[in-house]
């Protein structure tokens, strides 16, 4: 394994961490509340950073993802690329990749995804989508929705079409979710009707898997990100704030603290990049996106309420930006599907590979 960055993985991750350092101030994501900050979001696809992502793979998507979660920038990025540019590219038909993702890659589509998948959504023989999803991240700006019905087969759906209902909801973190329900929905089948494919790509239960576990992928990535920058802050704060005549960083209990959500965080970091490597590589990945998700998810709340407790009183403060990162990191820690629930099902993989 080398999880040495190409140049061009290296160039993008330079550019978003200039542009989300420069944009994604604590005063604009004040002001952008619960919603989507719209001039941030034009600015990364005018740079061309979406529509990198198909070149530099889910293992760049992630470095990118990474420079999000420091900064808890709220655009519809990681959702945008998981569930439309990389799934549509790898399982789409030749019509579908030509038709859908030029808009993905300039920005002026965005696209989410229902995962994991409800038994609840059904689709009839005319490719007519019923059921509901309680929360679905991105959705109040998305213009297309990736959902899998009870079978696990895959669909595009257009929120613009009837059918379609988005009810905005509040979650912990400001993701800009919505409701969706479907009233015989029109349908569009990922890879075509009755399951054909592009060249190479998975069909029926194969890509929802495939799909499932790069997102998994692409999220714990974002809570490394979000690990490493409540980090950061509470290194700031721990060797300016002074008690006692001394700074804070130096008493023991702090030191430890910190450095056990130092090595957490590298824990999610090393086993997204092994996930995102292999994917990349065209080598099974199911289990290593279990168990990055899974340290996303475990790893991921210890560290972020390490950041704020290190913060002492002012960690308690609504409005500071540690907070963004604690609810960010509980927000992440039970999207799909928290520490218990990857566990068992990474346990149920490994114990069908070795009956094989």
């Amino acid at each position: 394994m080398d999880f040495t960055p190409t140049e061009e993985q290296t160039v993008a991750q330079g550019l978003a961490a200039q542009i989300f350092g420069d944009l994604a101030t604590h005063e604009r994501l004040a002001a952008a509340g619960t919603g989507t900050d719209s001039e941030l979001w034009k600015e990364l696809c005018a740079a061309g950073l979406t529509a990198a992502v198909e070149e530099i793979g889910l293992l760049g998507l992630v470095l990118l993802l990474e420079e999000q979660g420091r900064t808890t920038a709220q655009v519809p990025f990681a959702v945008t690329c998981a569930y439309g540019l990389l799934a549509i590219a790898e399982h789409g038909t030749d019509e579908q990749r030509q038709r859908l993702l030029p808009p993905l890659r300039d920005g002026t589509a965005v696209a989410t995804g229902a995962f994991p998948a409800r038994d609840g959504l059904r689709a009839d023989g005319e490719g007519r989508l019923s059921g509901s999803v309680a929360y679905v991240p991105w959705l109040r700006d998305a213009t297309l929705v990736l959902v899998a019905d009870a079978d696990r087969a895959l669909w595009i759906v257009r929120t613009a079409d009837p059918g379609v209902a988005v009810t905005p909801v509040e979650t912990t973190a400001p993701w800009s979710a919505a409701r969706l329900a479907l009233d015989r929905a029109p349908g569009e089948r990922l890879g075509g009707p009755a399951g054909r494919t592009g060249t190479g790509s998975a069909t029926g239960t194969a890509a929802y898997g495939a799909v499932l576990a790069a997102s998994r992928t692409a999220f714990a990535g974002l809570q490394a990100g979000v690990c490493a920058g409540s980090l950061a802050r509470a290194v700031a704060h721990t060797t300016t704030r002074e008690q006692f005549g001394r700074p804070l960083s130096t008493n023991q209990g702090v030191l430890l603290r910190a450095a056990d959500a130092h090595m957490d965080t590298e824990a999610i970091r090393v086993t997204v990049y092994e996930a995102a490597w292999r994917r990349d590589k065209g080598l099974p990945f199911a289990a290593q996106a279990l168990t990055a998700a899974w340290w996303a998810s475990e790893a991921g709340k210890r560290v972020v309420h390490a950041g704020q407790h290190l913060h002492g009183g002012t960690g308690a403060d609504l409005d500071h930006p540690v907070h963004r990162h604690f609810l960010w990191g509980r927000q992440l820690d039970a999207y799909l599907g928290c520490g218990s629930e990857v566990l068992e099902e990474l346990g149920q993989l490994l114990v069908k590979e070795v009956s094989q």
